[in-house]
């Protein structure tokens, strides 16, 4: 048996490595994906006050933590009965269209681009965002940094900080927006619809016309046949803020929908010893383990997973998009990993366009910020979704709103399954008998995971009661010299 090791996994919030062992006859026979860290804010959220914990939760994850701060900030409302006003919704909505901008950027052309613009076999020096620039030139290197520093200054503009948001309270929204902000964002947001418009264009032109890639997207060891999740509104379209969480089977069938306070009673969550991640599943199948198919209880909650899940986009270019993307992939729903690059950029497009919508409305401009009337506090659900998926955040309290229990289901927690799926398929795709085992084999390996954007810092929640650690200490040149154990 021979086994390789990819430590760290590159290009990821986080930290993950990925173990491959082959048998005798050089085949794949196993592969593990390892979250080795372990974040506990479920556990320091616990005898906070309720109205404290959506300033808590954004220290999570520094990539996103608007998402953190919305889901926990419509768990609060639910904890003290109350409704936003619908000026403060907006507002919330706006801020988070800008976040949804400045993450999909950043992963399309930062973290996914490496592989199919620069080339999934590039030597590892090229394979990064300046190997990217390289391709696509300095200028539009320069512009992808531009409109990502203007989604980040919205964000600080409604939200008191990109990072460290503080605007949502419980039944609104701390302040408001004049009307000489709101004009100004108008024209930022008609910046990033033509942004997001040339990036599907870039993907068009280095992408779909690589007869190679498209072959790689459609036939290579990329497909994983499972349940698809995402948030709809009343008319089965995409979004990202509000509305009922949404299954369909592999068929694209309606499998299970549900709202946020009725999330237990559809997911359950189990784990393995080898992760510090929990492994969610559909409790309407029940866990069959790691297998795909119809009777399979894994789903995955991914840019793909919410335009499998959904009859459409809310908004024209957007649908646009969406329509020639199952047409030339054959119709719904696509299992092809790969195309979770295409969705998400499908998406982008999505948040720059109902970014500008929300600005065009002088409404969003109202002074009825918050909704006081509040009941005793008790226990709460609010779920978003998050660019790496659906997120879901529970918190219990006493009768003072002092949080007793706290319970997240991160977006890359419900792809903890599918991603060790995923990379298993990959490794056995490429990893074969007289194949040489080399870095950019190894990559492709890699791209399997990289498609779902996974973020390690938000999703890693299981306390199984030890921590078991192996520390290596190594030369500069990667040779071991003493290994650690903690057992």
């Amino acid at each position: 048996m021979t086994r390789y090791t990819i430590d760290p996994v590159t290009r990821l919030e986080g930290h993950g490595k990925i173990e491959i062992f082959t048998n005798d006859d050089g085949e794949v026979e196993n592969v593990y994906f390892q979250v080795p860290e372990l974040r506990g804010f479920e556990k320091f959220c616990e005898g906070r006050a309720v109205e404290e914990v959506p300033q808590i939760v954004t220290k999570i994850c520094g990539v996103c933590p608007g998402c953190h701060h919305m889901a926990a900030g419509k768990a609060v409302d639910a904890v003290f009965g109350v409704e936003p006003t619908k000026t403060a919704k907006m507002i919330r909505e706006l801020f988070y269209m800008a976040h949804f901008v400045h993450s999909h950027i950043a992963h399309f052309y930062a973290l996914g681009a490496p592989d199919f613009v620069v080339g999934p076999t590039a030597p590892k020096a090229e394979r990064n965002v300046l190997g990217v620039i390289a391709k696509v030139g300095v200028e539009i290197g320069t512009e992808v940094l531009k409109q990502r520093r203007i989604a980040q200054e919205i964000q600080a503009l409604i939200g008191g900080h990109q990072t460290h948001v503080v605007m949502n309270v419980p039944g609104g929204v701390r302040k408001g927006i004049k009307e000489e902000e709101r004009l100004d964002i108008v024209e930022k947001a008609k910046g990033f619809v033509e942004f997001a418009k040339f990036s599907m264009k870039i993907f068009n032109d280095v992408v779909l016309a690589n007869k190679d890639y498209v072959d790689i997207i459609v036939n290579g060891p990329y497909n994983l046949n499972i349940h698809s999740m995402g948030l709809v509104d009343a008319n089965n379209k995409v979004n990202f803020y509000d509305g009922r969480v949404r299954v369909v089977d592999t068929f694209g069938k309606e499998l299970l929908t549900y709202m946020p306070n009725e999330y237990l009673d559809n997911i359950a969550e189990r784990v393995e010893p080898w992760s510090y991640l929990k492994f969610p599943y559909l409790k309407k199948v029940g866990w069959k383990g790691f297998v795909e198919g119809q009777d399979s209880g894994v789903y995955h909650a991914t840019p793909l997973s919410r335009l499998n899940a959904s009859d459409g986009m809310a908004t024209p270019v957007a649908q646009e998009e969406y329509e020639r993307m199952y047409a030339t992939l054959g119709g719904k729903p696509v299992n092809a990993t790969l195309a979770m690059h295409w969705a998400r950029l499908i998406e982008l497009i999505y948040a720059a366009e109902h970014c500008l919508e929300l600005a065009l409305d002088k409404e969003i401009t109202g002074t009825d910020l918050r909704n006081k009337m509040y009941q005793t506090p008790k226990e709460g659900v609010g779920i978003v979704e998050a660019q790496r998926g659906t997120l879901t955040h529970h918190y219990q309290t006493d009768e003072r709103g002092l949080v007793t229990k706290a319970n997240l289901i991160v977006g890359t927690t419900n792809n903890h399954a599918p991603i060790s799926m995923s990379i298993k398929k990959a490794a056995q795709g490429v990893i074969k008998k007289g194949v040489k085992v080399d870095d950019g084999i190894l990559n492709m390996v890699e791209m399997a995971f990289r498609a779902y954007d996974p973020c390690f810092s938000c999703a890693t929640h299981s306390l199984p009661g030890k921590m078991p650690m192996i520390v290596n200490i190594r030369k500069p040149d990667s040779e071991i010299i003493q290994t650690l154990r903690r057992d």
